[in-house]
């Protein structure tokens, strides 16, 4: 019985063509490739070209490159070794292990993929040639939570109930070794119970999520009069992502509904693969790992700053805004790397937090129990007394203008009497 279907090209992403690289191990992915055209690895720099104007990276770069964070790949692994990646990647737990044949290694082409987006540092003189990410000082931690669809073990994978809660586990995996940004380019028919409390976690303990909405934007619309949901990103508290095209538009396939917070490009995106080899494709897989890369950007600059607060700062600075501020093709519009950091900066100045009585309890759902009055437990001091001092101030303003009044009576009343001869 098919229990649930997860995967990561098919729902995520789609691979138009491999693009060989220059070296020895240069080469298109079998059963992958439709007839692409050679191309050298600095000719993938100029492909990149929409999405660094679109995103304005160039300015957010001279704020920050995302060095000292670490965004978790929850995919179908990543490829260590590639020239653009080397030395980023960090190899994590594999949760599919048993699904494929013994012996069997692992593709890893859209785990590749999505990390070279996120965090690609390019290779050659001053690292201009190969994939640029949009946080390319990020360290990547590869979770391998999902085969890839020609993988022999894809459907043992897609059936087997010991697989049923990879995602939940991947996600406390990710959280308890490091990762400040979770990555999921990942798609889900049903959620469990067991990855609502894992995304529970995951935000109690300070991690930005990003998964993606979904492409089955293009089938007809399901009996809510929208696109499906998928899941993880239609769980409260993670960002879902949107596709655009080269209009900033929804691309076609792109999911619609109102889990969608913001979007990205998502259609002819240059990324990484296995064995040097560089792809191009299209997907709200794509458009996740570029909004990934962003939070990744803004949680290197500012390290303490809150998942809610980072979701603020990715939305309150999207442009191409829809009409009304909001829809469910782009949600609140096409993230802006530049912006997102200007506008984390302003959310920086915060100074309050609050807790309430199950604020961090990840055994709850969301929703579940009453937390109770919210406790503020830090003050700023200095603004306190500022106000202090100005309500006391127009406090006095105000009993002398009282005064001034009455006397100025008082003398239009004398005026007005009769005076003795």
């Amino acid at each position: 019985m098919l229990r649930r279907r997860l995967t990561g090209v098919a729902a995520g992403c789609a691979l138009a063509c491999a693009i060989p690289a220059v070296g020895p191990t240069a080469g298109p992915t079998a059963g992958l490739a439709t007839g692409p055209a050679p191309a050298f690895a600095d000719d993938v720099r100029g492909g990149q070209q929409p999405v660094i104007r679109t995103l304005d990276l160039k300015a957010a770069w001279r704020v920050s490159r995302g060095a000292g964070v670490t965004v978790a790949v929850l995919d179908s692994g990543v490829d260590p070794g590639h020239r653009d990646l080397a030395g980023s990647v960090t190899v994590g737990e594999d949760f599919t292990e048993g699904a494929n044949p013994p012996g069997v290694a692992p593709r890893r082409l859209h785990g590749t993929y999505m990390a070279s987006l996120i965090a690609g540092h390019g290779h050659g003189p001053g690292g201009r040639r190969g994939v640029i990410g949009v946080a390319p000082r990020a360290g990547v931690l590869s979770v391998r939570v999902i085969l890839e669809d020609e993988e022999p073990g894809f459907k043992e994978f897609n059936t087997a109930e010991r697989f049923e809660d990879v995602v939940a586990r991947g996600i406390r995996y990710a959280v308890d070794h490091g990762a400040d940004v979770i990555n999921m380019s990942i798609s889900k028919e049903l959620a469990t119970r067991e990855e609502r409390a894992a995304i529970r976690y995951a935000i109690s303990k300070g991690v930005v999520l990003v998964a993606a909405a979904g492409n089955d934007g293009d089938r007809p619309a399901a009996a809510s009069g929208f696109a499906p949901y998928s899941y993880p990103a239609a769980f409260p508290g993670v960002v879902s992502v949107g596709a655009t095209d080269r209009r900033l538009r929804r691309a076609g396939f792109s999911n619609w509904n109102s889990s969608v917070v913001v979007a990205a490009p998502g259609v002819d995106i240059m990324g990484a693969g296995p064995g040097d080899a560089y792809w191009v494709g299209r997907g709200t897989s794509q458009a996740t790992a570029l909004v990934s890369g962003v939070a990744a950007l803004i949680r290197a600059k500012y390290p303490r700053m809150a998942p809610p607060l980072v979701v603020q700062a990715l939305t309150a600075s999207a442009t191409d805004s829809p009409p009304g501020g909001y829809d469910t093709a782009t949600g609140f519009g096409v993230v802006n790397a530049a912006r997102a950091l200007a506008e984390a900066g302003r959310l920086a100045r915060h100074t309050e937090t609050a807790a309430g009585g199950e604020a961090q309890d990840p055994s709850q759902p969301f929703g579940g129990g009453h937390a109770g009055p919210i406790r503020v437990v830090r003050r700023d001091g200095t603004r306190a007394t500022i106000h202090l001092w100005a309500a006391g101030a127009s406090g006095a303003g105000a009993v002398a203008s009282l005064g001034f009044i009455f006397v100025l009576v008082r003398r239009v009343r004398r005026a007005s009497e009769p005076q003795d001869a």
